[in-house]
């Protein structure tokens, strides 16, 4: 037993020990830990990531038309998409860095809506998904930062993970209509 583990057993503190650490992001202290990936062989992996930030129909076409006073919301937003990709592992814990290889970030109108949509692809131990959805939501944000003094009604809704492929669990797609 380390003496780590005979003070804190000393100083009455409750130990629980975690039966399979495999299983759980857990040490056997109980504290937060990366899962081990290592063991695994790189393969494809690719993920798909979508949310709307809803707007006055104004705003909307400001933006599809490159009227705001900000300047290209779009390629501002796209940009900031991108970097989040990259830099994800960055702001989320237990996130782990991985090669991105591809980043595309697309833009649709409604009439009172921008959609975001980003595809993040890579060859790693680990999948992309947590990349696309910080590309999408960071996207969202800065088109929000862009249009906010001329809209306060924004709203940033149904961000969600649509597609993934590649790894262990294999394909995944959200069914129409599921969001």
């Amino acid at each position: 037993m380390t003496s780590m583990l005979r003070s804190l057993c000393r100083s009455g503190r409750r130990l629980t020990v975690v039966p399979d650490r495999r299983q759980y992001r857990i040490d056997p202290l109980g504290g937060a830990s990366v899962r081990d990936v290592t063991p695994r062989e790189p393969t494809p992996r690719r993920a798909l990531a979508r949310c709307l930030v809803r707007m006055l129909p104004e705003t909307t076409n400001q933006v599809a038309n490159n009227a705001m006073t900000k300047g290209d919301v779009l390629a501002a937003a796209r940009i900031a998409g991108i970097q989040a990709a990259k830099r994800a592992a960055e702001m989320i814990p237990m996130c782990h860095p991985v090669l991105v290889g591809n980043v595309t970030v697309n833009f649709s109108f409604g009439d009172d809506f921008v959609e975001v949509e980003t595809h993040v692809e890579t060859v790693d131990r680990t999948g992309v998904e947590m990349e696309a959805l910080t590309a999408c939501t960071i996207a969202a944000l800065t088109i929000y930062d862009m249009c906010k003094s001329q809209d306060r009604t924004m709203t940033i809704e149904k961000v969600a993970l649509w597609e993934k492929s590649g790894g262990r669990s294999g394909p995944w797609r959200r069914a129409e209509g599921e969001d």
